[in-house]
């Protein structure tokens, strides 16, 4: 059974890319000039260009982050390698905080792009997790865990057995459940996407668990990884790196980071010889590193 993607262009909230055999890199990244007399947050521009905050905060690191400074450029980071999995159903990266879905077309030519939030530190989303959509609900309830009550008589606050569609409900309107008490939902304040916020669960902008609830259907294939470091060679030959912050190294001690950040370039340097990447600039490689842009780097000399 094939989807049949017949979407207006008003409705296409999702990046949408076309698919090459041999050209995992996909996109272009654009410049942006943050118009005068800006009084938006940079919220704004990453919801407003179909980004992550973190993801726009990464590759513009000298960016304010509460109000971007008017007549600034920036880069929105829409070029991308694709993750090394196979290129079926939902592939989620945490370490990009990107949702990849390749829809079970005629010609299995695209994948849709999403930006996601994901766990805070102390609820982790799963790293290394394959399962599926089990359920999906519209206007879904909230069926608050033991746990997450207990956070919230911490606070002197009290959470009912069941929150019932509407404002009060963090799930959203859509929610697609994958087991374990897991699941891909929407916001009811849209806002924070791209950063970890969540209990675990995966969150998506309104209008992008809209489209992704219409499109996915039950038992699809669902990955989840965990790969900060993506290389891949374009149809010309040329090598090309990306890589992302660490999840391990945010809100972390400096000590943590500095190991953390070593074992990055280990594997990195690791995966670039079983890859057989020959005639690399690394400087550039080094440069990728300590950077993390969150952005393809040619890296060919």
């Amino acid at each position: 059974m094939y989807i049949i993607l017949n979407i207006h262009f008003h409705y296409v909230v999702a990046e949408i890319y076309l698919l090459s055999n041999n050209n995992n890199i996909l996109g272009e990244n654009l410049r942006y000039t943050i118009p005068n007399n800006n009084s938006h947050s940079l919220e704004y521009f990453a919801k407003k260009f179909k980004v992550g905050l973190r993801n726009l905060l990464a590759a513009n690191p000298d960016i304010d982050l509460y109000l971007p400074d008017s007549g600034k450029p920036i880069l929105i980071p829409k070029k991308l390698i694709l993750p090394n999995t196979p290129h079926k159903g939902i592939i989620i990266n945490i370490a990009e905080m990107r949702l990849y879905y390749y829809p079970n077309t005629k010609n299995n030519n695209i994948v849709m792009v999403f930006p996601i939030s994901i766990g805070t530190p102390t609820h982790e989303t799963p790293s290394q997790w394959i399962t599926s959509i089990k359920d999906k609900k519209k206007d879904p309830i909230w069926i608050p865990t033991q746990n997450i009550r207990n956070e919230y008589i911490k606070r002197a606050e009290i959470l009912p057995l069941m929150i019932l569609s509407g404002p009060n409900n963090p799930l959203g309107s859509y929610a697609l459940y994958l087991g374990n008490s897991y699941a891909i939902h929407g916001s009811n304040t849209n806002l924070g996407i791209g950063l970890r916020v969540t209990r675990g669960c995966i969150r998506l902008r309104t209008e992008d668990i809209k489209l992704l609830y219409t499109l996915v259907p039950l038992n699809t294939r669902v990955q989840f990884i965990n790969e900060p470091i993506k290389i891949a060679i374009d149809s010309n030959g040329m090598q090309y790196l990306e890589i992302h912050t660490p999840l391990s190294t945010i809100n972390n001690k400096q000590d943590n980071k500095t190991a953390t950040i070593h074992n990055l370039k280990i594997r990195t340097y690791t995966m670039l010889q079983k890859n057989n990447f020959k005639n690399i600039n690394f400087l550039k490689v080094n440069q990728a590193l300590e950077e993390c842009l969150g952005i393809p780097i040619e890296i060919t000399t």
